[in-house]
């Protein structure tokens, strides 16, 4: 089944998700709003921001592939299926990545 996930789905956020796939819908939204860096311990987590301060055009074509090797190095249980983005419209200039995943709920 395919799924739509965002940074901006940090929201309601659940800690202890009973839901195997709302747990997986989760960790998806946490690797696109963690920038690279900032976790202790996981240096790696999270993406780049080498995109940052960048023209939009360029800013999105620089973000597919971090947020899909990301998202198949942490959260493998999610397959990657599509990106696309938004702007933020109380904040100009900023992108927010909406990637569809997809999980097998037969194996999670």
């Amino acid at each position: 089944m395919r799924y739509k996930v965002s940074s901006q789905d940090l929201s309601h956020l659940r800690l202890g998700e009973t839901d195997t796939v709302e747990a997986i819908l989760r960790n998806v939204a946490v690797i696109l709003a963690t920038p690279q860096g900032s976790v202790p311990l996981y240096r790696d987590f999270g993406l780049p921001w080498d995109f940052v301060d960048k023209p939009i055009p360029i800013a999105r074509t620089m973000m597919v592939a971090p947020i899909r090797e990301a998202l198949e190095r942490w959260e493998p249980r999610a397959a990657f299926a599509a990106i696309d983005f938004q702007l933020d419209p109380a904040r100009p200039g900023r992108l927010i990545p909406v990637v569809e995943v997809e999980i097998d709920v037969g194996k999670v």
